[in-house]
């Protein structure tokens, strides 16, 4: 199966995913997420603001790192396709609609270089245990991962888990994937 059919297969999964599923799935992905020793040691994080249905709800992550005092980092997307830039924002409140309808900061929001984060959570359509992932289609996040050379970890809810996706040579893997089962190293259990 080719990236496009496989991804409109899973968005449509994710679409049909009932409320109270997501719900607990996202809550404990949150649990796990915030429980890692990497997340507890870094001074600035770098997390997606969750588009709502198709990806798991982060927007616990956002206010914990804000309350620990970390700094937080989102994305913004650019003019230019595939191209995202890594935002300060001090309160959500500086968060508008932006590309695609997604909520992210202004233009006026000091930005920062991609390896500055000392965390990554990384959001995806699907992906497998082992971390092969299946993105959007716009190659921000391959770009970004490219770039990053601190700890990252995907979030994807179990029912959105793949046996297999396919890869071009420009595709970034990522070896942590929180899902509401636990935390998985390389597909291996960690939590």
């Amino acid at each position: 199966m080719d990236k496009t059919t496989l991804r409109t297969q899973m968005r449509a999964k994710a679409r049909e995913l009932p409320a109270e599923y997501r719900a607990a799935a996202d809550s404990s992905i949150a649990e796990y997420l915030l429980s890692l020793p990497e997340y507890a040691a870094a001074g600035t994080v770098f997390c997606f603001v969750p588009m709502v249905v198709r990806e798991p709800d982060v927007l616990p992550i956002l206010r914990d790192v804000l309350a620990r005092g970390k700094h937080l980092c989102v994305p913004r997307c650019l003019p230019e396709p595939g191209q995202m830039v890594l935002c300060l924002i001090r309160s959500l409140d500086e968060l508008s609609p932006g590309a695609y309808g997604i909520l992210e900061p202004t233009e006026t929001c000091e930005t920062v270089p991609a390896d500055c984060p000392d965390f990554a959570v990384i959001p995806c359509v699907a992906c497998t245990r082992d971390g092969v992932r299946l993105g959007q289609g716009g190659g921000y996040y391959d770009r970004f991962l490219a770039r990053y050379h601190g700890f990252a970890a995907m979030v994807c809810r179990e029912k959105l888990l793949c046996e297999n996706v396919p890869t071009e040579p420009h595709d970034r893997h990522v070896p942590v994937v929180v899902t509401e089962a636990g935390v998985f190293c390389d597909g291996v259990r960690r939590i």
